[in-house]
């Protein structure tokens, strides 16, 4: 019951532990180590080494041992340095440097990678170191080579030539191979000036950039311009070909309007003239038949005439009675008295008699 309390406890405090690479798990006057997949353990007893690899597992006595774990992953180092030019300019240098753990029983001599026996927290000193010496291996070469650039130079072509003097010095560098280190890559990511250099130097950029962009800007307002005149003067050809149009249009409408009043004028002529001479022509007819039916009244009156001649005087003065009975009106009853008899008698003799003596004369 006691070892699994003990046991707990140290676990525990594992987990919640910086730097830990390993588990080690306590008992009572023993150890259990067991390893990580990334981590190359020497496990020395006595100065002698005991257990040595990647993963491994074994117990062990904290009064008799002594343990190291040497990471064997790539590891990433960023380094930020600076440098001077030839011709006295500051520049900074940002690189990044690439590693690894070639021999890890060696950096386990040279380096502090020690692991505690009590709770498995591996020693931080070893990275410190590995961070001190590739950084100063680092800014010492990448100072020789700035040191024979000028500033111009540095800017533009400082990044290739620092990084492929890294790429070919840290690899064979004697201390880093004395050691067991391994650079596996190296990349440097910018070669800048102090910031009031770097703005001055990037002035006349800037300024190029704004000349450029003004120009842009130029030619644009001006090809809007050329593009507005185009539109307009097309917009006047438009205009000018409308009028041209509406002109022909209205002569047209015109020579037709014209066309047409002189048809509409000749066919009222024409219309006019045959009336006329229609009416003419009924005139004549009219006047034609008047003379032609007066000529035959006036024959029929001579021939009445001459029949009237030819006639006595009973005949005519029973013809002059059929006349007057036609004028007089309608008689219902007639009442003859002597009186009116004798009279009527007297003035019929009269008459016939005051007619007759002309037409005798005439006769």
């Amino acid at each position: 019951m006691v070892i699994v309390i003990l046991t707990s406890i140290n676990r525990q405090h594992d987990e919640n532990s910086e730097g830990i690479m390993a588990t080690v798990r306590t008992y009572p006057w023993i150890r259990h180590f067991l390893g990580s997949p990334t981590g190359h353990v020497v496990h020395l007893r006595r100065g002698r080494v005991a257990h040595q690899g990647v993963g491994q597992a074994f117990w062990f006595r904290p009064t008799t041992s002594v343990l190291s774990e040497v990471p064997v992953d790539d590891q990433e180092l960023p380094v930020f340095f600076h440098a001077v030019t030839t011709d006295h300019q500051d520049v900074t240098v940002q690189a990044n440097v690439t590693y690894r753990f070639a021999d890890p029983v060696t950096a386990s001599q040279r380096l502090d990678f020690a692991v505690d026996p009590h709770d498995g927290t591996t020693s931080t000193d070893g990275r410190d170191q590995v961070t001190t010496i590739v950084g100063q291996l680092a800014q010492s070469h990448a100072a020789d080579v700035l040191a024979g650039m000028t500033l111009a130079e540095a800017m533009t072509a400082g990044v290739p030539r620092v990084r492929a003097l890294l790429t070919e010095a840290l690899p064979a560098d004697p201390r880093l191979v004395a050691t067991g280190i391994a650079v596996v890559g190296v990349q440097v990511l910018a070669v800048r000036p102090e910031k009031d250099v770097e703005r001055a130097l990037q002035t006349p950029a800037r300024e190029q950039i704004q000349a450029e962009a003004d120009r842009a800007t130029y030619e644009r307002r001006a090809l809007a311009v050329e593009r507005e005149r185009a539109i307009a003067e097309n917009e006047l050809a438009s205009k000018i070909e409308l009028a041209t149009r509406r002109e022909r249009l209205v002569a047209q409408d015109g020579a037709n309007a014209r066309r047409e009043a002189e048809e509409q004028a000749a066919a009222a002529m024409v219309e006019a003239r045959a009336r006329a001479e229609r009416s003419t022509l009924e005139t004549e007819a009219r006047a034609e038949q008047v003379r032609a039916v007066g000529e035959a009244e006036a024959a029929a009156e001579r021939e009445r005439m001459a029949v009237y001649a030819e006639a006595g005087q009973g005949t005519l003065v029973a013809l002059a009675l059929r006349d007057a009975a036609r004028s007089l009106p309608d008689v219902q009853h007639l009442t003859i008295t002597p009186d009116l008899l004798t009279g009527a008698l007297g003035g019929l003799v009269q008459g016939a008699l005051g007619g007759g003596a002309p037409a005798a004369k005439e006769a």
